[in-house]
């Protein structure tokens, strides 16, 4: 249960980034308010994981999760570039995450 824990943690941390920026430095109440729920939802999820999985994978895996899913997001939603480097940079914090993975 721990992992199902810490995969929706990063979700969820994918999420407030999201909303973080539609939030437009703040200024727009509902996307605030997303990404307000969304952190503690993030927050408290990752300690649940954490009761069981250790420090270094839970958190490296939480922020894996958020920075390639932010970076997706960016790319298919906000029209970021999505370039050979930026691809590499992502594809190398998911075998960073796979390993840590394989090494619990």
């Amino acid at each position: 249960m721990s992992w199902v824990f810490l995969v929706l943690a990063g979700i969820l941390e994918i999420v407030w980034a999201f909303a973080m920026k539609q939030s437009a430095g703040f200024t727009r109440l509902v996307p605030t308010a997303i990404m307000v729920a969304a952190m503690f939802g993030s927050f408290a999820l990752l300690a649940l994981a954490m009761r069981s999985l250790p420090l270094g994978t839970s958190y490296m895996i939480w922020t894996g999760i958020g920075a390639v899913g932010a970076f997706v997001v960016g790319v298919v939603f906000l029209g970021e570039a999505l370039t050979a480097q930026r691809a590499i940079a992502a594809t190398l914090i998911v075998a960073g995450m796979v390993t840590m993975k394989m090494a619990n």
